[in-house]
């Protein structure tokens, strides 16, 4: 038996959603689908490359949506946030709070008095909020429990994708390390409470060697910083080590990813005192866990035809795909074409497309131009990895409705509505 390829495999689903009129009606011009099983295996890969005392906090802003945090925390995974409506978020999906990581960059008095008093695991973004957490911890405002670490930017670089990349010798991100390394250790001797550090380089575009470099100077810092308490006389010492996210995934069917097992691998070899169980690891992923387990199927509205480029009018583009329509250079999404059973359509007859989106700018296209298979009105584009950073970052510009989401285990022979779409009534709400 000749195995299936991927795009099989979606239209395979496909076409199994468009045939069951409780998951697909014709309102639907678009739907979101994610593959539970994906995530899964995803979320059971990264527990076992690291220790079994590890909190991998997945990240909420790469796929918010609820119902996929309560599967995250139901397999005994955390959650990372990064604002107060994200820690909410974490708390409804049932998170313990002590598997909670919070790590706004602006976080005001009063929503580090919630999180300290949750008891999650805070991490300072400045040394100013270092200091800020010092003022309430002396007043009293908070009980003694949670954890707090500081996040330190190893200032290693810039990755391919500069909007992404948070580790050059400026960031708007953390404590820069060769900067503000005595200050840094001044914290670490006069706050008893402080326990950790936090490092992230950056999300896609950064290689998998910034990240081993950027993890490296920040080690050498935990080693300085232990040294400086015990010179001190101070019975304490750096105990949590907070890996971040960032792994790169792959979003060309022909390029092999780099794996979370080699990533732990290389982690194991260079730093083996991470995991010999001195210190607490903590991780952040979120586009590792989520990216390559989504993926959008678009109806076409209507095919302009023209020479040398047609367009197709599909129903999603810079509300779901922000980063690919305005940074096109950066980012990109592997597509097929199915037809309106959701059968992939033979290379029989190839033209060259734009795939435009329904918003009102010029900017709003998938793809500029692109070979593929004769397009046809009611055929489907089937956008594929676009588990992380798309619903997440959706954009309300002409007030478009967040299609349906599909959730689906087994080559979509279970499948359930995760979300429902967005109904008119939510949208006049929201902007009245």
């Amino acid at each position: 038996m000749i195995a299936a390829t991927p795009d099989e495999t979606l239209s395979k689903v496909l076409q199994r959603a468009l045939a069951d009129e409780r998951i697909a009606q014709a309102a639907d011009t678009a739907l979101i689908f994610q593959d539970i099983s994906a995530l899964e295996s995803r979320l059971s890969d990264l527990q076992a490359q690291f220790p079994p005392d590890t909190l991998h906090a997945a990240a909420i802003k790469a796929n918010p949506l609820l119902r996929l945090l309560r599967r995250v925390v139901a397999m005994g995974c955390g959650l990372e946030a990064a604002s107060l409506p994200e820690l909410h978020l974490a708390v409804h999906a049932g998170a313990d709070p002590a598997m909670i990581v919070f790590d706004s960059p602006a976080k005001t008095a009063d929503e580090l008095v919630f999180a300290l008093t949750l008891g999650c695991h805070v991490n300072a973004d400045s040394i100013d909020e270092l200091d800020r957490i010092a003022r309430i911890r002396n007043t009293g405002g908070v009980p003694d429990r949670g954890s707090v670490g500081v996040r330190i930017n190893p200032q290693v670089g810039t990755g391919k994708i500069a909007m992404t990349s948070v580790a050059a010798h400026y960031s708007k991100f953390g404590v820069p390390l060769l900067d503000c390394r005595e200050e840094l250790l001044d914290r670490f001797l006069r706050y008893d409470w402080m326990t950790g550090v936090h490092v992230h380089i950056g999300s896609q575009g950064c290689s998998p060697q910034m990240l081993l470099d950027g993890v490296g100077r920040v080690f050498d810092f935990v080693d300085d910083a232990n040294s400086a308490m015990k010179s001190a006389g101070l019975d304490r010492r750096v105990s949590v080590f907070d890996l971040g996210g960032g792994l790169p995934v792959s979003y060309h069917r022909n390029v092999a990813p780099y794996s979370m097992e080699q990533y732990a691998s290389q982690l194991r070899e260079t730093f083996p005192q991470l995991f010999d169980g001195s210190l607490r690891l903590i991780t952040e992923f979120g586009r590792y866990l989520y990216a390559n387990t989504g993926w959008v199927a678009s109806r076409v509205e209507y095919v302009k035809r023209g020479s040398p480029i047609s367009t197709a009018m599909v129903h999603v583009g810079a509300d779901l795909f922000l980063r690919k329509c305005y940074t096109p250079g950066d980012w990109h999404h592997d597509i097929f074409v199915a037809d309106s059973r959701g059968e992939i359509k033979p290379e029989e007859t190839l033209e060259t497309y734009a795939i435009a989106g329904p918003l009102c700018f010029a900017g709003d296209l998938l793809e500029r131009e692109v070979t593929l298979p004769r397009i046809e009105e009611g055929d489907y584009i089937v956008i594929r990895d676009t588990g992380a950073y798309t619903l997440g970052m959706w954009s309300r510009y002409n007030s478009r409705q967040i299609p349906k989401v599909v959730g689906y285990r087994n080559d979509g022979s279970e499948m359930t509505i995760l979300k429902e779409r967005e109904p008119i009534e939510r949208i006049i709400e929201f902007w009245s």
